[in-house]
C-alpha cells in the first residue's frame, strides 16, 4: 500500500503542529519542537496570507490524515463510512481512525509513533487474540486482545517502553505488562488531541 515516505518534520511545520511522527525525546523530535511555528520551504514565513474558511478547512483535514499517517484516498473513505453511521459524522470519524490496529498499537503504548506500530503490524509482530494480523488499518472491536511477539519485545526499544511507570493509556484500552485490550468503542471525550473535526465536515461537504 502506498504511504509518505518523505521528511516528517515537514509535514509536521506545515501543519504547525506536533502530529507525533518522532519518537518524543528524541534528537529530532527536539529539533522539531524549536521549528515547528517556522513553515517548510526556502521562504518560511516569508509571503504568509491571510487564511481563507477554505484554508481553515483543508488544514485541518490534512492534520489529521497526517496525524494517523494515511493518504487521502484511504482519508476520504473513512469519511465515507462515517456519513452514512447514524450518529454523529465527526465523532464517527475520529471513531473509526482510532479504532485501527496500528493507532491502538500506539495508543496502548507499544510503539513510540504510529508509523513505528504500522511497521510492527506489518513486519508480522502483532496479534489479535493470538492471531498475527498484518494489515495497519485492521479495524478493532471491543473485548480484542492485542499483544506482540516475544522477539519484538527482547528489543531495546520495546523495553524502554514497557518500563514507563506511568503509560499513558486512553480510557477505552487497557493495558498489564506487554498485553493490551478494547474494553468499549471510543468516544469523542476519550480522544485528547486538538482536532476540529467539523472543519474536516465542511471541507468534504463543499
Amino acid at each position: 500500500m502506498a504511504r509518505y515516505t518523505g521528511p516528517k518534520n515537514r509535514l509536521a511545520r506545515r501543519e504547525a503542529s506536533d502530529l507525533n511522527l518522532k519518537t518524543p525525546g528524541s534528537k529530532s523530535h527536539a529539533q522539531l519542537l524549536k521549528r515547528l511555528k517556522i513553515l517548510p520551504g526556502q521562504h518560511g514565513q516569508k509571503g504568509r496570507r491571510k487564511t481563507s474558511d477554505y484554508g481553515f478547512q483543508l488544514r485541518e483535514k490534512q492534520k489529521v490524515k497526517r496525524m494517523y499517517g494515511l493518504l487521502e484516498k484511504q482519508f476520504r473513505k473513512y469519511f465515507d463510512i462515517a456519513s452514512r453511521t447514524p450518529q454523529n459524522t465527526g465523532e464517527a470519524l475520529i471513531s473509526l481512525l482510532e479504532r485501527r490496529l496500528d493507532n491502538v498499537v500506539y495508543r496502548l503504548g507499544l510503539a513510540p509513533t504510529r508509523t513505528a506500530a504500522r511497521q510492527f503490524v506489518t513486519h508480522r509482530h502483532v496479534l489479535v487474540d493470538n492471531q498475527r494480523v498484518t494489515i495497519p488499518s485492521f479495524m478493532t472491536r471491543p473485548d480484542m486482545v492485542i499483544s506482540l511477539r516475544p522477539k519484538l519485545m527482547e528489543t531495546p526499544l520495546l523495553r524502554k517502553l514497557l518500563e514507563e511507570k506511568n503509560p499513558n493509556i486512553p480510557s477505552w484500552l487497557a493495558r498489564k505488562g506487554p498485553v493490551g485490550k478494547i474494553e468499549k468503542i471510543p468516544q469523542r471525550q476519550d480522544i485528547l488531541e486538538d482536532i476540529n473535526e467539523q472543519l474536516i465536515i465542511e471541507f468534504y461537504s463543499r
